[in-house]
């Protein structure tokens, strides 16, 4: 954007005699209302106060980009003070920082981020080259620090992909996603062309990934730098990289020193020895739709999984104090602290936890933008009864949706941020809303009430049947897919008020961990002393449901010792679905079998529940001696 359209003469006022932040901020919200930009100066020094409390906007090299965001505020715009001397107060990111020139932004309420991100990140990126600094520092009048302002040098440091040099990664990501994000960016571009080097910079800001990098270019690349005060996501795409750690703020002051960090730990390393892994089909830029959707799903189980387990938690804390202090009156009562306390953990499982499913299904494919329409869907999911189907339709929609939104919909400058921040959210959730309301919604609501039903109608033979399946997809992978595909269902008949499902998953879990150190407890000649030290240790991680402890002990033998696994766990699903006892709190381990439900009493469940898992793990730790005895006789 051209950052003259922002500012004005007037807005702009050199060497001044103010020693304190406050005087700063009166002086230069005094500026903008006689210019007109606000409406009450009271209100928007309010607004610049609540924003300082957040985190401090002092940065480096005399600079501070102080901002204000309120309905007073009648225009997008902000104004410029450069000090005589340094204002002692003014608090910044680097303790030695002399503030003298200071940006105030005035920020609209109703413009949701948009302006307020466009200029940050231009003024922001502009700063990041000292040259330009200092030419604000020393400009003589107003008429040509606005020039200077007038200037886009944005374009000039750019990612140098026409050069021969090495390649070198970068990250950058502070914690408003804004400035230091993008002033990083542009000091390690500068800095790596000077050297002769390429690079690529992709900023995890308030706008999410922005020039993301490739898997074509991790396989070339020499080295990667974080600079970041953050947490980075998706740095699994980078394993096996050289990685230079860094302070966001450190590439502002030493970022030739920063390179040189990189291309000091790259001397060793040959580019393209990561190609396999960066080819594979999960490469970012380039997945299927199948391994997308995938992942999708994943994404969303991963980030629901804490919602899931307090509400399933609170809930059940509610129903025990209830039962132990005999409070059921009390719990009865409308507005009663046990009647809401319970009330909370019934929401967050039947209310909160779709949208959050379907919001970041949605974030998986299209990033932050598409996080408000998953919300959105996920909403309307629950609202016409869809459940867990109907969360996970929407996650998609929503997710495909802002997808090719972010591909067809573009546009650069001042509009950018209104497309971002204003079209996507706002016409992607009325789109997804309506089709899922009034389109496609309603087949997945009555698909969902039919497998509602079917489920509840489950009983016998129909039922032990599901059990076994379960059983056999729980132990398939221990955590893999087929285990993931399991867990989905279980917690999308879960939300739909069947607690049989995941009660079987519970129970199945602990058998593969109890059969490894039980096998190895009583034939430790049939097992080498690494197997036997991971025996040692599987019954605890079994005790709280954790499958994957026994992957090292299977891994050097898949075939038998997995078909090991699958032989009791199918027992074990049978048992807990014939009985037909329920859960409804995920994640408990070994304490679930307190809290089971349905079946035939509360000691009958646990010790039917505990003891289908017993004798699931005996029938697996007898498979696999007989499976290693049979193995050790072919190799004699």
């Amino acid at each position: 954007m051209d950052l003259t359209k922002a500012t004005s003469l007037d807005l702009i006022s050199l060497d001044q005699e103010l020693t304190t932040k406050a005087d700063v901020f009166k002086f230069l919200t005094h500026k903008l209302f006689v210019a007109g930009k606000i409406k009450s100066e009271t209100d928007f020094l309010d607004a610049i106060y609540q924003r300082e409390a957040e985190s401090v906007t002092g940065f480096e090299n005399g600079l501070a980009i102080p901002h204000g965001k309120s309905d007073t505020v009648l225009a997008a715009s902000f104004a410029v003070v450069r000090t005589q001397a340094p204002v002692a107060d003014y608090e910044s990111l680097a303790p030695d920082n002399q503030v003298r020139l200071i940006f105030l932004l005035a920020i609209p309420a109703s413009d949701q981020g948009a302006e307020h991100l466009d200029m940050l990140a231009q003024l922001s990126t502009q700063l990041a080259d000292a040259d330009y600094r200092q030419r604000l520092l020393q400009a003589k009048s107003a008429e040509e620090m606005l020039a200077i302002l007038g200037e886009n040098n944005v374009q000039v440091e750019s990612q140098t992909s026409n050069q021969q040099g090495k390649l070198i990664l970068a990250i950058t990501a502070c914690a408003a996603g804004i400035a230091h994000t993008y002033m990083a960016a542009a000091a390690l571009k500068k800095s790596a062309a000077k050297q002769g080097l390429r690079i690529q910079v992709e900023e995890q800001g308030a706008k999410g990934l922005e020039d993301r990098i490739s898997m074509q270019q991790v396989n070339e690349a020499s080295a990667i730098i974080y600079a970041h005060d953050v947490a980075l996501k998706e740095t699994d795409r980078f394993k096996g990289l050289p990685v230079v750690d860094v302070p966001v703020a450190e590439p502002l002051k030493h970022a030739d020193q920063v390179i040189q960090k990189a291309l000091d730990k790259a001397v060793t390393y040959v580019p393209g020895s990561l190609t396999q892994a960066a080819t594979a089909a999960d490469e970012a830029d380039h997945k299927s739709v199948g391994t997308e959707i995938k992942d999708s799903v994943l994404t969303g189980i991963s980030y629901i999984i804490p919602i899931i387990i307090a509400g399933g938690m609170i809930g059940a804390i509610a129903v025990m104090i209830t039962q132990i202090f005999g409070l059921q009156t009390l719990a009865g009562h409308e507005n009663s602290w046990l009647f809401l306390l319970k009330a909370l953990g019934s929401n967050m499982l039947g209310t909160l936890m779709v949208p959050v499913l379907s919001a970041y299904m949605a974030y998986s494919i299209a990033d932050k933008p598409a996080l408000g329409p998953g919300f959105a869907g996920g909403l309307a999911a629950t609202m016409i009864n869809s459940g867990f189907l109907g969360g996970m339709l929407a996650g998609l929609l929503a997710g495909y949706l802002i997808k090719w939104m972010k591909n067809h919909i573009k546009s650069e400058g001042v509009f950018s941020g209104f497309i971002t921040f204003w079209v996507y959210p706002v016409i992607g959730s009325l789109i997804v809303g309506v089709l899922m309301l009034f389109v496609v919604g309603k087949p997945v609501a009555l698909l969902n009430t039919g497998l509602v039903n079917l489920l509840n109608g489950m009983a016998g033979t129909s039922a032990i049947l599901l059990g076994a399946i379960l059983g056999l997809m729980v132990s398939f992978d221990l955590g893999g897919p087929v285990n993931k595909a399991a867990y989905a269902f279980c917690l999308g008949a879960m939300a739909n008020g069947n607690f049989m499902p995941y009660c079987i998953f519970a129970s199945v879990k602990m058998v593969s961990a109890f059969s490894v150190s039980a096998a190895c407890l009583l034939r430790k000649d049939l097992f080498t002393a690494e197997e036997r030290e991971i025996g040692n240790q599987t019954w605890i991680l079994g005790l709280a449901g954790i499958t994957e402890g026994a992957i090292p002990f299977a891994m050097a033998d898949p075939i038998r010792v997995i078909g090991s696994f699958i032989g009791g766990s199918i027992v074990t699903g049978g048992i807990v679905a014939f009985f037909k006892i329920g859960l409804n709190v995920p994640g408990a381990g070994i304490f679930s079998m307190f809290l089971l439900q349905n079946g035939v009493g509360a000691v009958g469940n646990a010790l039917i529940w505990l003891g289908a898992a017993l004798l699931g793990a005996l029938i697996s730790t007898i498979l696999l001696i007989v499976t290693r005895k049979q193995k050790l006789a072919k190799q004699a």
